[in-house]
């Protein structure tokens, strides 16, 4: 009997804020992709262990928003249930600041917002982890806050801004306060869509939109290198 298709559900905040790059080896590994939408998918209603994957994308809101979005707090539920029985999930940004706090860490404001293209320094536990492929090469930072670091996992990468840019706890759960997955040819939607936020901030779109097309041709080849490594690794496969 022929296998079913395995899935990946990707939640997704706002329609830019998409898989990226990672979209590529998800469907060559043969995966269906699926997105469930923050603010009308009903996540209640969803099984947290059904997908093989699960993907929980970057947005604009943050994890202390649970009282003002009922997102937040559906998808904290959501990701206690599925990381407790260790199911293969990679968080990105705000994604990544979920599955630290429902793993039971703080998270709060960094001492600066950080947004822009620069490399994170990969801890001895990041260059034994797929995130190797990602040496030396710069990323895509968009986010002001910042987690602690779970128990029960290891730091990954960090910058002199935010010590934990990455944490992994087994070869099944990876969360990435940067963005791996940015691709320089959709760019421009990130800049129109956080237009306000970079005006409060004093960022120039023209620098930002200059570095990604500096950066993001060698950040699509070493992200598509990193990613495929991690689904390899997945336990138990999910293919």
């Amino acid at each position: 009997m022929r296998r079913a298709m395995p899935t990946v559900q990707a939640i997704r905040h706002v329609h830019f804020e998409d898989l990226g790059s990672f979209a590529a080896p998800l469907t060559e590994a043969g995966y269906a992709i699926r997105y469930v939408e923050a603010a009308g998918g009903d996540l209640a209603a969803l099984d947290p262990l059904a997908a093989d994957l699960l993907v929980v994308l970057g947005g604009p809101i943050g994890v202390a928003g649970e009282e003002t979005y009922p997102a937040v707090a559906q998808e904290l539920r959501f990701l206690h249930t599925r990381l407790a029985a260790d199911r293969p999930t990679l968080g990105i940004c705000l994604g990544a600041q979920l599955m630290a706090q429902a793993l039971g860490a703080a998270v709060h404001p960094g001492a600066v917002r950080e947004i822009g293209w620069s490399p994170v320094e990969l801890t001895p536990d990041g260059m034994a982890s797929p995130l190797a492929a990602l040496a030396g090469t710069p990323v895509l930072h968009w986010h002001g806050d910042n987690v602690d670091l779970p128990d029960g996992c290891v730091r990954l990468a960090a910058t002199p801004e935010c010590p934990t840019q990455a944490f992994a706890k087994g070869p099944n759960i990876l969360a990435l306060q940067f963005h791996a997955e940015a691709i320089a040819a959709t760019f421009e939607h990130w800049l129109i869509g956080h237009a306000v936020e970079l005006a409060h901030a004093g960022i120039s779109p023209n620098a930002l939109r200059a570095d990604a097309v500096e950066h993001g041709h060698r950040l699509g080849v070493q992200a598509d290198a990193m990613f495929r490594r991690w689904l390899s690794d997945l336990t138990p496969p999910a293919l």
